[in-house]
């Protein structure tokens, strides 16, 4: 970036989903937008979600109607958007009558049906569970409804990447170091993490997305209190071995009233959470904890004949969701609406904040908070995203991509054409872009990830580590072998920061 770059109309601090669905709304309407994120795009709770797409049927107990609504109405919105990361689920859920009586339950799926318009996805219905499933015996009667799959962590990428298609600047592992108002513009200070290079940039509008920093960065970087606080709750998952045959996903209801999902995850395992847990502290260093393990290792095993002990659990992470302070008595009630705060004193550069919010309703979000920013930028135009696919998006079908990309490259793998389909959709061109055969994907490092693919997200898409590659970008480190993740590692001749995720 160079000194004819620093000035520009929006500057967002923060590389979560939020922040970068920010980005691309505004860059979409031809604001000139720099986006800083201090670690690496979707490093924190934006990768370490339930993956999910879903108006949330849990949170019609506590009456959030129209969260749920516009959840509901974004679903279908984001599974148009970007087939190639999202797709339709259905999900199973075992009735257990003492928990919640089944009209409760009939009453609750016939509003998720109709709360908003549904097109995309099947009406939910009462099931009848057979002796030859996976469930345990003593459950016989369930109910079934749709929601949607996402990756979450390139959800945030491909938003990044939209972004910058926009003519947005990104640069991840940048602190925001201080803002300050000066002239009727916002002084930011920034630090390149890895050079230690000091940034200096002006902008008209200041947006702080930080996520579970939000409030903390009024403190580090604004120097004033926060106009409100959050509330930061550990979510946490665990990864085993596929417990079941087929596609679909259960929801389980705990005596807590709390609900599991269990859910299929990368072709070979089950994904089991998630967990509400009070947390203070580094959201970077949230674990999960050998009582969460054991909670969710409980409520699966009270529901499948396949039961599963602790040596199962291949691997875990936790996030740390910063939800809006409502006061409420426990996690699992605190409201996953989201909110934001405009500090706009007259003739000063005005602050948006952004606190708390869901996966499924980040582009509403954004385009609520370019809304409100336009009254600044009259020059701005209309929001693009509810339209306009998310970078690798633009085609009718994965099974018409796929066929596609075999006649474009019949030399390639099968499992790696579907792999490439479900992960870059029709940025796979641009991946295999002089590529005529298998040997000039030039190394191979194990569970199909070529040098290819390496070179491709390191250009295109800011991967620097290993981890980026092999946790983010891809979940590719749960098919490789701990000497093939070594390895790997040690050819990035870089230093990982250490982890608590059970890789």
């Amino acid at each position: 970036m160079n000194n004819q770059d620093a000035n520009y109309d929006l500057v967002v601090i923060g590389g979560g989903v939020n922040g970068t669905g920010i980005a691309a709304d505004a860059a979409g309407r031809g604001l000139k937008v720099l986006l800083c994120e201090m670690n690496d795009l979707a490093s924190s709770t934006s990768s370490k979600s339930s993956k999910l797409i879903h108006g949330g049927l849990r949170y019609l107990e506590h009456y959030e109607f129209r969260l749920v609504r516009e959840a509901l109405a974004e679903r279908e919105v984001l599974l148009k958007k970007a087939p190639h990361i999202m797709w339709p689920l259905r999900f199973q859920l075992p009735h257990r009558p003492h928990l919640r009586p089944a009209w409760m339950i009939r009453i609750g799926l016939f509003l998720y049906d109709h709360l908003a318009k549904r097109t995309a996805l099947p009406a939910s219905r009462g099931i009848r569970f057979t002796a030859s499933g996976p469930l345990a015996s003593h459950l016989h009667r369930g109910f079934e409804y749709s929601d949607g799959w996402v990756d979450d962590a390139r959800l945030v990428v491909l938003n990044a990447i939209a972004a910058r298609d926009h003519g947005a600047t990104i640069i991840p592992r940048t602190r925001c170091q201080s803002a300050r108002r000066q002239n009727g513009q916002w002084q930011v200070e920034l630090t390149d993490r890895n050079s230690g290079q000091l940034l200096s940039v002006t902008c008209k509008t200041l947006v702080n997305a930080a996520g579970p920093w939000v409030s903390e960065l009024f403190g580090t970087a604004l120097g004033t209190p926060p106009p409100r606080e959050i509330r930061l709750v550990k979510g946490s998952h665990i990864i085993v071995p596929r417990l079941y045959d087929g596609e679909q996903a259960y929801i389980l209801q705990n005596e807590d009233q709390r609900i599991v999902f269990v859910i299929p995850y990368e072709d070979n395992f089950s994904l089991i959470g998630t967990t509400d847990v009070e947390y203070s502290g580094d959201p970077t260093q949230a674990c999960i904890s050998d009582e969460e393990i054991d909670y969710l290792l409980k409520i699966t095993n009270e529901h499948f004949k396949n039961t599963i002990s602790r040596d199962k659990v291949i691997s875990s992470f936790s996030g740390v969701r910063p939800l809006l302070d409502d006061e409420s008595d426990n996690p699992q009630s605190a409201s996953r609406d989201y909110t934001f705060e405009i500090d706009a004193p007259e003739h000063q550069a005005p602050l948006l904040s952004v606190f708390g919010g869901k996966i499924t309703t980040y582009r509403k979000l954004s385009e609520a908070v370019v809304d409100h920013l336009s009254e600044f930028f009259p020059a701005a135009g209309p929001s693009l995203t509810k339209e306009e696919p998310l970078p690798g998006g633009d085609f009718s079908s994965p099974a018409e991509l796929i066929q596609l990309l075999n006649k474009t490259f019949p030399w390639l793998p099968a499992q790696l054409n579907k792999r490439y389909v479900r992960t870059y959709g029709s940025l796979t061109f641009q991946l295999l872009k002089g590529i005529g055969n298998m040997k000039a994907m030039g190394e191979h490092f194990g569970a199909g990830l070529y040098a290819a693919e390496v070179k491709y997200l390191i250009e295109y898409e800011w991967a620097r580590t290993a981890e980026d590659i092999l946790w983010r970008r891809t979940k590719l480190g749960l098919h490789m072998t701990a000497g093939e993740i070594e390895n790997f590692q040690a050819r990035f001749e870089v230093n990982l920061p250490e982890t608590c995720d059970e890789h």
